[in-house]
């Protein structure tokens, strides 16, 4: 049987990630969607391109995804059938992301609507996206298995635990994690649950 992984990546993410995987999945052709935006209804599309190259190469297609590839994922694939996805510290909820950041910043939508753009540090919201999240609500039914850190500052708990009740998802926590698994402990956990994950 020949089977695929589709990689999308979190923001400042690349493509090439992927080499660092191969060796926790050897039986899978593993190919990495490369996209420098973070605008969905661009990435929503190459995703969508990636699935539709490899859906006649492969019996089974199965999706990893970091951060907000998660959300940029669930977007373009919600209606196909991936055997399994393999989520990393994963965005589940965009419009409360968006939401919770204005009030942290004490602004409100309309704010956000009268000046279309607001910058916040190295982030920048858009009334266009918020609207075009709001118009293309996710119906996510794949069997899904999530890493979070305990430490994760992206996803809460509220959200996290309110997806696992409501898909078929099932969550494995590595205490002290972050959002951003990077350290050499983290690395090897994220390893560890990958291996185990592809092989049951």
């Amino acid at each position: 049987m020949k089977k695929a992984i589709i990689y999308v990546h979190g923001k400042g993410g690349s493509a090439l990630e992927v080499e660092r995987f191969k060796n926790n999945c050897p039986d899978f052709e593993m190919v990495g969607v490369d996209y420098r935006e973070y605008l969905p209804w661009v990435v929503e599309k190459q995703v969508r391109d990636t699935y539709e190259k490899l859906t006649s190469k492969y019996d089974q297609i199965f999706l990893l995804a970091n951060s907000i590839g998660a959300y940029f994922s669930m977007l373009a694939l919600q209606n196909l059938p991936i055997k399994k996805a393999l989520f990393i510290s994963p965005i589940l909820d965009m419009e409360k992301s968006i939401t919770d950041t204005l009030k942290k910043n004490n602004l409100t939508e309309a704010d956000l609507k009268n000046q279309q753009e607001i910058t916040l540090g190295r982030k920048t919201l858009s009334w266009r996206y918020l609207q075009f999240v709001r118009e293309h609500p996710i119906n996510w039914q794949i069997e899904t298995e999530i890493l979070y850190g305990q430490k994760d500052d992206h996803t809460s708990n509220e959200v996290l635990n309110d997806f696992i009740e409501n898909h078929n998802a099932h969550v494995t926590i590595m205490e002290n994690g972050e959002h951003w698994f990077h350290t050499k402990e983290q690395l090897t956990f994220l390893d560890n649950w990958m291996k185990k994950i592809v092989e049951s």
